[in-house]
């Protein structure tokens, strides 16, 4: 039973694993996750967890993936791993206890006659622009979000991405028929600083938004969108991110 004391201690030493997190410069989706593993490993052992033995361990990765993916598994062992090291300053105690079953899926390819159909099926005018934004310029979910107005270098005629996969920047082609429609977009909504700011409010505080379109939403308008054209393929976190030949 979880004693005042043990919660306290377990709290102050889960702040100080949230400051670790952040001073290793780690990007915020895995900060995130890595935090999740021990809330839950701390519910799971009344927060007593600074000294956990591999038998300990071995019953909760068991019990976990009866109800959780291999990847939740995997990012709880990476957090707890994390948390041993740098708030308890620890060897790992359990090294090989788990290892996921091999597998290697290729992606479902989104044609360029599919993809138009998509697009005209998308209603909403920032989903329709976003995800042609995708697709033209080969994006993943969160780097199209994170797009900015002085991302776009038309001069050039690239992109530049920042924050991608691996914590790297990267550029990336700009075809004219993508800088046209953003560039028409942003007269729209005029945002300084964003390229697709968030809907909440509308268009009356779209040029004040702080912050970029909720990534539930686009990937739930997705989901409809493909639902409605039929589409069979099953799009993922990267949702269009294949490119489409510039035009």
């Amino acid at each position: 039973m979880t004693t005042t004391s043990s919660a306290a201690h377990f709290d102050r030493q889960y702040q100080t694993h949230l400051k670790h997190l952040k001073l290793k410069g780690l990007q915020p989706k895995t900060i995130e996750a890595y935090s999740r593993a021990i809330r839950r490993i701390g519910d799971y052992f009344d927060h007593q967890i600074d000294a956990l033995t591999e038998a300990q361990l071995t019953d909760y990765f068991t019990d976990l993936i009866t109800s959780h993916s291999w990847t939740t598994v995997k990012l709880d062992l990476y957090g707890l791993k994390f948390y041993t090291t740098h708030v308890l300053h620890k060897p790992w105690v359990a090294p090989g206890l788990i290892k996921p079953p091999k597998s290697q899926r290729l992606p479902d390819i989104v044609t360029v006659d599919e993809a138009k159909r998509l697009f005209a099926a998308t209603r909403v005018v920032s989903y329709r622009v976003f995800y042609f934004t995708l697709y033209s310029l080969g994006l993943r979910l969160g780097e199209g979000l994170r797009l900015q107005v002085g991302d776009i270098d038309a001069a050039r005629g690239r992109v530049h991405i920042r924050d991608a996969k691996g914590n790297r920047d990267r550029f990336v082609p700009l075809p004219h028929a993508t800088h046209t429609l953003l560039r028409n977009f942003w007269q729209v909504h005029r945002n300084p600083v964003l390229l697709f700011p968030s809907r909440l409010g509308g268009l009356k505080t779209a040029a004040t938004a702080t912050t970029p379109m909720d990534a539930g939403g686009v990937q739930t308008t997705l989901h409809k969108v493909v639902v409605s054209c039929g589409l069979k393929k099953r799009l993922r976190r990267t949702a269009c991110a294949t490119a489409m030949p510039p035009t």
